[in-house]
């Protein structure tokens, strides 16, 4: 799956537009390497995010087309 696709599914970012703009300037890295909207995310990816002054690093867990809102938490672990 598309990294800013996840990032939307996962409901870490809201919109995938969003996610989009933020892996074209190079807000989002996974493992450690900054990477563009087309990264395939993998079972074990540590993605952090860097939007505005807070930093989000979180491990993925599952990968899923479509999730329930209430099941999205369960996609990913906070590090």
């Amino acid at each position: 799956m598309r990294l800013d696709k996840y990032l939307k599914v996962s409901r870490l970012i809201k919109r995938r537009t969003v996610a989009n703009e933020a892996c074209d300037n190079g807000r989002i890295s996974v493992n450690g390497k900054v990477v563009k909207a087309s990264y395939d995310v993998k079972v074990g990816d540590k993605i952090e995010i860097a939007l505005g002054t807070r930093t989000l690093a979180v491990e993925v867990l599952q990968v899923a087309e479509t999730v329930r809102k209430d099941d999205a938490s369960g996609m990913y672990k906070e590090i």
